[in-house]
């Protein structure tokens, strides 16, 4: 899995550096913004696993991983105000998306699934209406974070692509990922062939921007052409300023600053469970206003994954 291979969510505290270079970033007016917000927040990108059971799991890679259950997210999650998390899958193996159903169901925190179904098998719409009856099933992820998972060459498929408009027809959400300038590429041509499916383009800061100005500006095209066709982009994560605890801000910003002018307030999501990329997070979209800020930190994650609110603590639109 090309994902995310702590062994579990890294919850850093914000040094004391970060906080001095949130507020001399703010007062530069680099960064400037409102203080915490109050309103809550959905974070639309956490795993869950557990190589204790009898089959393991495949991730994460590293050697004898603790569990990282719902209650072991809920514990990190509420100090920081998150009200709500979707579980992305952290597994091929098709049985794992009941095992995360049956672990979630009685964990109203955990608000759905994006799970794991290959869309190249002839097998797949069979599994598909199968989880498509759990509420909890919110769709899947695929592109090329596992091994034999190929959106490139997926997207040239027949198979795929009829599996892809069926897909579609559910009204469940499709998350590609991991970001690489051929994934993106083959999402245009995914769209073009299966134009109202529903997209949320995963991890996407993660992909450095282009050196070279003219590979740059077709990237830059490209994303506004996907934006032109309303995927999401989902922000899930900053730069670190070393490879310990420390975050830098000015890191962070110029890919911000990148994506917002693409996606703008209505097409982008937030996703993490660490302090210290929440607060230099909640900084910059507070800077853009509140409206923008909790359209970011939760309102459009309910377009782009139409979870159902499963505890008070959670907002709602009305």
């Amino acid at each position: 899995m090309n994902d995310d291979k702590r062994a579990a969510p890294d919850d850093a505290s914000l040094s004391r550096r970060a906080l001095l270079a949130c507020a001399g970033a703010a007062a530069a007016g680099t960064l400037t913004g409102a203080g915490p917000a109050s309103f809550p927040i959905i974070d639309t990108h956490l795993h869950l696993y557990d190589a204790t059971r009898p089959q393991g799991a495949p991730f994460p890679k590293t050697p004898h991983p603790p569990p990282f259950l719902p209650s072991d997210y809920s514990e990190r999650a509420k100090p920081l105000g998150i009200s709500g998390g979707i579980v992305v899958e952290a597994s091929p193996w098709v049985e794992d998306n009941l095992w995360v159903l049956m672990t979630i169901e009685k964990a109203p925190i955990i608000v759905g699934l994006i799970g794991c179904l290959d869309p190249t098998k002839p097998e797949f719409r069979e599994y598909l209406d199968r989880y498509h009856r759990n509420k909890l099933f919110l769709g899947i992820r695929y592109g090329n974070v596992w091994e034999g998972h190929d959106i490139v060459q997926a997207v040239e498929n027949p198979l795929f692509i009829e599996n892809m408009k069926a897909f579609a027809q559910t009204g469940l959400t499709y998350e590609i990922a991991n970001p690489r300038f051929d994934l993106i590429d083959a999402t245009v041509r995914l769209t073009d062939k299966v134009p109202d499916l529903r997209i949320v383009l995963g991890h996407l800061q993660a992909l450095p921007l282009p050196a070279d100005p003219s590979t740059l500006k077709t990237y830059e095209n490209t994303l506004k052409e996907l934006r032109s066709r309303k995927l999401y982009a989902k922000i899930s994560g900053v730069p670190r300023a070393n490879s310990v605890d420390e975050y830098d801000p000015a890191l962070y910003k110029p890919m911000l600053d990148f994506l917002w002018d693409i996606f703008g307030e209505d097409y982008v999501v937030y996703a993490g469970v660490n302090k210290a990329p929440l607060e230099i997070l909640r900084t910059y979209f507070m800077a853009k206003g509140r409206p923008a800020a909790e359209k970011y930190f939760w309102k459009n994650s309910v377009p782009a994954f139409r979870w159902i609110k499963r505890d008070p603590a959670q907002p709602q639109i009305a």
